[in-house]
């Protein structure tokens, strides 16, 4: 057997799948070659994958359907392979009958990444490992010590995962645009006393020794498996795998939380309800992973990224709209039924003009990702490990999943906009009405416009890339400095003139300020030095004479006599 473990995913959440994928490349002896919904459809790709040797096939059923049959269908065409089954259910009576059917594990979804790895590298060496049920367990079956060691455990496993999810929102919202200085001084004082408090529980409340459930049967070349350390994180972080499993798992945080626009840029995706914009954006970061391993596989060369990144992106949208719409999903367009997929994608071309194209950075993103060294962000090089590169990542990542999502929704809003089938099956509530409809595709017809002649312009000149980025807000809008002279050279048309016009702005800016600034000063020399002081002086002169006027004495004009 090979150094690395191959490792086939089946569970029908596609979350879980990825979540887990992104966990196990943190390994740098596992690799996930292949990942799917239902032990059907494993079976083809068990197929294509056999010249890849699988030593590990990770299994979930649906809750309420165990459908054995299929389990012993999988046994008999792979007989040699290794079958862990990973369940959310504890189930002693099926844990029982799945052991008599010959697999090789059981454990539940719960269970630490690092037991599970160590789970992983047993079975798939000729091992068993078989978790304890909830019918198993009883109080009895632990020492007075035993139990308060577990209960000192839990409470700290317990009070570090709150820390750490409120820490991941406080850290997310301080990279939110737009933050006042307030704002910024109450996050970086939340997050002091997160990590406070997370110093205090790891110090009051240590890791103690707890006698553990776990059944691990060691295989002949391994004779003790509880001398086994769990993989550190120094490990992840020494790959470029741990990188991209980082980074993924951060992408992940972010896609839970809102997704409501608040740029003030229209997007295609605004037109889907929130569930199914979420499911949309996780499938395109699931279906990047998956082709960011085969890359990896293929061995691709670091000068070769920018020759294929056109067609790496769209191939991501052409599979993205695939899974999306349902390869085989039909739809009546007058008297025809068509398929959904093969009518979207006839808009291939309009697609890549306006928005596949227009996606920036995309070389550095795989580069990031496949290839070791320092990155430069605004002319200053960090490390790939370092939290500028990876929040300079993290940023062109959530571009790339927001781009493919409005790519994916484009052609649908082209072609079958007012269907009634797709309003119920994806819309948000809002856009229900035809004229709704109608004002949103304008609204968007109106984005590209602008964007093509005037705000993409602006960018290019001024040496910037807008970005959407995802915040614990939703979606706005950021911006990435680096130089953009080729394409700068390259403007023609209504852009270039843009262009002109905002450098003759800057040119004669100064000049104006300078002669605003001369007649204001004038303006107030005049009011102060010549108006004011004439009317002060008028003003003196009429004081001075009414001071100087003489009133007749009414006693004396009444003695006089004629």
């Amino acid at each position: 057997m090979s150094d690395i473990l191959r490792i086939v995913l089946i569970d029908q959440d596609p979350i879980f799948r990825l979540g887990l994928q992104v966990s196990l490349a943190k390994i740098p002896s596992l690799q996930v070659v292949g990942e799917t919904e239902t032990i059907m459809a494993a079976l083809p790709l068990l197929t294509e994958l056999k010249s890849l040797s699988v030593d590990l096939l990770i299994l979930e059923f649906a809750n309420g359907d165990r459908n054995l049959a299929s389990l012993q269908h999988l046994q008999a065409e792979y007989p040699s392979l290794a079958i862990l089954i990973l369940t959310s259910v504890q189930d002693w009576a099926f844990r029982e009958t799945v052991r008599k059917m010959g697999v090789n594990g059981y454990c539940h979804k719960g269970i630490p990444i690092s037991e599970l790895v160590m789970v992983i590298e047993n079975i798939a060496t000729g091992g068993e490992f078989w978790e304890e049920t909830t019918q198993d367990a009883s109080p009895r079956q632990l020492g007075l010590s035993g139990k308060i060691n577990q209960r000192f455990s839990h409470l700290r496993l317990s009070g570090n995962n709150q820390i750490s999810t409120n820490l991941q929102q406080v850290r997310s919202h301080l990279r939110s645009p737009g933050l006042n200085i307030w704002e910024k001084a109450i996050l970086a004082g939340k997050q002091r006393e997160l990590l406070a408090a997370r110093w205090v529980i790891n110090h009051l409340l240590p890791s103690l020794p707890t006698e553990t459930s776990l059944q691990i049967s060691p295989t002949k070349e391994t004779s003790n498996y509880s001398q086994l350390q769990p993989v550190t994180s120094s490990v992840a972080f020494n790959s470029l795998r741990g990188v991209q499993s980082v980074l993924f798992a951060e992408c992940i945080t972010q896609l839970q939380s809102s997704l409501e626009n608040i740029s003030a840029t229209p997007l295609e995706i605004d037109i889907l309800r929130v569930d199914k914009k979420t499911e949309l954006l996780n499938l395109v970061l699931q279906k990047f992973a998956q082709i960011v391993d085969e890359l990896r596989i293929s061995q691709l060369g670091i000068t070769q990224v920018a020759e294929i990144k056109e067609r790496i992106i769209l191939d991501l949208w052409q599979i993205t709209i695939r899974d999306f719409f349902g390869k085989f999903s039909r739809i009546e367009v007058g008297n025809d039924s068509v398929e959904i997929v093969t009518l979207l994608l006839q808009d291939a071309e309009i697609v890549k003009s306006q928005i596949l194209r227009q996606i920036p950075l995309f070389d550095e993103l795989i580069i990031y990702l496949m290839f070791p060294g320092d990155i430069c962000i605004e002319n200053t090089f960090y490390p790939i490990h370092s939290l500028e590169a990876k929040s300079y990542a993290l940023n062109i990542l959530e571009n790339l999943l927001i781009q493919i999502g409005n790519a994916t929704i484009q052609p649908l809003l082209n072609r079958l906009a007012d269907s009634e089938y797709i309003k119920q099956s994806f819309y948000h509530h809002h856009f229900i009405s035809t004229r709704e409809i109608e004002r949103f595709r304008n609204d968007l017809s109106w984005k590209y416009r602008w964007q093509n002649y005037v705000t993409e312009a602006q960018a290019i000149f001024e040496s910037r890339y807008e970005l959407f980025v995802i915040t614990p807000r939703g979606i706005a809008k950021t911006s990435i400095y680096t130089s953009r002279q080729q394409e700068l050279t390259q403007l023609t048309g209504i852009p270039l003139t843009v262009t002109l016009l905002l450098e003759f702005r800057d040119a004669i800016a100064p000049r104006l300020k300078a002669l605003v600034s001369l007649l204001g000063n004038t303006i107030i020399f005049v009011l102060t030095k010549i108006v004011g002081r004439g009317i002060g002086l008028i003003g003196r002169g009429i004081l001075q004479g009414m001071g100087n006027v003489s009133f007749p004495d009414k006693k004396s004009k009444g003695d006089s006599k004629f």
